[in-house]
């Protein structure tokens, strides 16, 4: 396993193309821990400057996570979620990929619309609304703590209905005959509060996503408001990009965000 000294590749990309290949191929499974370093530098024959380079590069790539005292571990992968680039939700995107999600019912009641909601689902303030709290599992391990809201007077039933195994918009479209078409969604660092740690299983302070997101109907009425946090360390959104070309004789013209329909925006928040 030594490196190629006769390589022009430096000493340290070798090093991590050698353990990229050894993490794919299971032979350092996830959670499982590495060599220490005086080990490494006697696997690849390289000095310890070359193997600190190499992790600490594989930890910036999110491969490794380097726990002082402990040693240096796999990192549990990453699962791919795309919900900015096609409307479903987190059921649907998971089982899609050939996971079995899991959820547990947190809370499931109807509530007085607060301020907030009601501006977001177009409501009377105090309107009655189905606030649903949900977290999800992936393999066992809880992915994200999400809270729908839902107005009351559209799906009654929803309240008493068991959404453990099945999608919520699923059954919007089977039982209420509501077809979400469309939705804004917005994503923001955040740090976990003391709740979100003690669900997801992380430290309090731990990087996380939050997202929010507000699903419509065909006719334009707002059906569902969410906010969700997803754990950092193990969820990465993927985001399909479109070049918009203009077909006039002078070329291609890249179109402002304003010029778009409701989509994809960056948009900087306010301190």
């Amino acid at each position: 396993m030594a490196v190629d000294r006769h390589n022009p590749i430096p000493f340290y990309l070798q090093v991590i193309d050698a353990l990229r290949a050894q993490i794919r191929e299971g032979v350092f499974p996830a959670a499982s821990q590495l060599p220490g370093e005086h080990e490494l530098c006697a696997m690849f024959n390289v000095s310890r400057t070359v193997i600190r380079q190499a992790l600490n590069e594989l930890g910036r790539e999110g491969l490794i996570l380097r726990e002082k005292g402990r040693g240096t571990f796999v990192a549990q992968p990453k699962i791919k979620e795309k919900f900015f680039q096609k409307l479903t939700g987190f059921y649907q995107d998971m089982v899609d990929q050939g996971y079995q999600p899991v959820t547990q019912v947190l809370k499931q009641r109807v509530a007085p619309a607060s301020t907030q909601i009601a501006e977001k689902l177009r409501i009377a303030p105090q309107a009655p609304v189905i606030e649903i709290e949900r977290l999800r599992f992936i393999d066992g391990d809880p992915m994200v703590y999400v809270t729908s809201y839902l107005p009351y007077a559209r799906c009654p039933d929803l309240v008493n209905t068991d959404l453990s195994n099945q999608s919520l918009y699923e059954y919007l479209e089977r039982a209420c005959g509501i077809f979400i078409t469309r939705g804004t969604r917005s994503i923001e660092a955040a740090l976990a509060s003391a709740r979100d740690a003690q669900l997801l299983g992380i430290k309090k302070g731990a990087p996380v996503i939050q997202l929010d997101s507000v699903s419509y109907e065909a006719k334009g009425s707002p059906v569902e408001y969410y906010h969700a946090i997803h754990r950092g360390d193990r969820s990465r959104f993927e985001v399909e990009l479109v070049r918009i070309r203009d077909e006039s004789p002078e070329g291609i013209t890249l179109k402002s965000p304003e010029s778009l329909p409701p989509g994809n925006t960056l948009t900087p928040r306010k301190r």
